[in-house]
C-alpha cells in the first residue's frame, strides 16, 4: 500500500499535478483488486470510512452528502415531474439514496460495471449505500454505454457519477457519450454530469460545454464545495431537450419540511441557484464556450 505511510493515506494524481491531500489513517479496512481497478476503504481519524479507487478518493462518510445530494437535487429538481431514472456509476450508492428519495421517481436503474465496489460499499458505507435496498431499483452490474443503446427514449433525468476522465471512466467525458444520453432521455429529458473543478479543469469544462452546446438547447455548468475532493470543489455539467428549463431557477421549490423529511444536509432551493454563480476567472471563460 505505497498510498500509506506513516499512518498517513496521501493521494497524488497527474490530473492535478504538484499537490497532494493526506488524510490520517486509523485502519485499513479492505484492499483487493478488482476485475476493473484498486478498490480500498480504510477508517480515518476524522471523516470516518473512506473509499479509493485507483488511488484516488471517492467519498468519505463525513462530506459524502454535499456532492450526492447535489449531483441528484440539481437535475431532479430542475424537472418539473421526473418518474424515470438512470445513474450511470454511483457504485457507493450515495446518488440512489438521493434519488429515491423524490416521490415522482417510480423507478431507478442504476449501471455499475464493478460489482466489488457495490459489495464493498453495503460492508462499510451503509448510510450510503441502504438504497441498494430499495423496490424502486433495477441494478445492472454492466456497462451504461450497451444499456444505454438499447434503451433509447427511455428516460426522464440520467445522472452520471462517475470517477475522473483517466482510466475506466475516461470515456464518460467525450462528445459521443453525451449523444448516447441524449437519444436516452425522454422529451424533455434533463442530464447531470460529474463536471471536474475549475481551478484544475477549467479547459476541460470549456470544451465539455462546447459540445454539449451544440447537442443541447440548455446547457449550464454548477459547482459544490467538498473538502476531500482536490482542490475542495467539484462541478456538474446539467444539459436538458427541453427549450424552456431554466437550472437557475428550480422548476420545483423544496420547502423547509421537505428539507427536513428528506434529511438534506447541503442542498436546498436557495444553494440551487447559488451553485451557478462562478468566480469570475471561471465564468470569463465558460461564458466564451
Amino acid at each position: 500500500m505505497e498510498n500509506i505511510k506513516e499512518g498517513w493515506f496521501r493521494e497524488t494524481c497527474a490530473l492535478w499535478p504538484g499537490q497532494a491531500l493526506s488524510l490520517q489513517v486509523e485502519s485499513v479496512l479492505y484492499h483487493q483488486r478488482s476485475k476493473f481497478q484498486d478498490v480500498m476503504v480504510f477508517k480515518s481519524k476524522t471523516y470516518g470510512n473512506v473509499l479509493v479507487l485507483d488511488g484516488v478518493i471517492q467519498c468519505t462518510e463525513r462530506d459524502e452528502f454535499s456532492y450526492q445530494e447535489m449531483i441528484a437535487n440539481l437535475p431532479l429538481c430542475s424537472h418539473p415531474n421526473p418518474k424515470k431514472v438512470l445513474i450511470i456509476g454511483g457504485g457507493d450508492g450515495g446518488v440512489l439514496r438521493e434519488v429515491i428519495k423524490h416521490r415522482s421517481v417510480e423507478s431507478v436503474v442504476q449501471c455499475e460495471i464493478d460489482e466489488d465496489v457495490i459489495n464493498v460499499s453495503k460492508k462499510f458505507l451503509p448510510e450510503m449505500a441502504k438504497g441498494f435496498f430499495s423496490p424502486k431499483l433495477t441494478l445492472n452490474v454492466g456497462d451504461g454505454f450497451e444499456f444505454m443503446k438499447q434503451n433509447q427514449d427511455a428516460f426522464d433525468v440520467i445522472i452520471t457519477d462517475s470517477s475522473d476522465p483517466v482510466g475506466p471512466a475516461e470515456s464518460l467525458f467525450k462528445e459521443s457519450y453525451y449523444q448516447l444520453m441524449k437519444t436516452a432521455l425522454r422529451d424533455g429529458g434533463i442530464l447531470c454530469c460529474q463536471g471536474e473543478c475549475q481551478w484544475l479543469h477549467l479547459d476541460l469544462i470549456k470544451e465539455m460545454r462546447t459540445f454539449c452546446k451544440s447537442l443541447f438547447p440548455v446547457v449550464d455548468y454548477a459547482y459544490c464545495t467538498i473538502p476531500t475532493y482536490p482542490s475542495g470543489q467539484i462541478g456538474f455539467m446539467l444539459c436538458s431537450k427541453n427549450p424552456e428549463t431554466n437550472f437557475r431557477q428550480p422548476e420545483r421549490q423544496l420547502t423547509s419540511e421537505e428539507v427536513e423529511s428528506m434529511k438534506l444536509k447541503y442542498y436546498n432551493s436557495e444553494i440551487h441557484r447559488a451553485a451557478f454563480v462562478l468566480p469570475e476567472f471561471a465564468r470569463k471563460v465558460l461564458s466564451e464556450a
